[in-house]
């Protein structure tokens, strides 16, 4: 899972920003103003249902800039899935 989703940087980030638009999901903000400092991102490939479909899942599972803030993306988002 993404360490995004509870860091207090989530709506600024720019690395969480690519993630994003990696997914293709709505941007939390289309702006963003912050530069992670060594991110780390986990990049699964797997073949999707289709045998011609590949399915890519991008996490960012490490970060020096982290700061936690448990339910931040929720906070920003509510009623929303979390993503996973």
């Amino acid at each position: 899972m993404c360490i995004c989703v509870n860091c207090h940087y989530v709506d600024r980030c720019t690395t969480y920003h690519a993630v994003e638009h990696q997914h293709q999901q709505p941007h939390l903000t289309e702006f963003p103003d912050f530069e992670a400092t060594e991110p780390t991102i986990n990049v699964n490939i797997r073949q999707g249902d289709a045998d011609d479909i590949i399915e890519m899942e991008w996490d960012v599972v490490g970060c020096l800039s982290f700061v936690e803030e448990m339910g931040k993306w929720a906070k920003l988002r509510p009623g929303e899935l979390v993503p996973t």
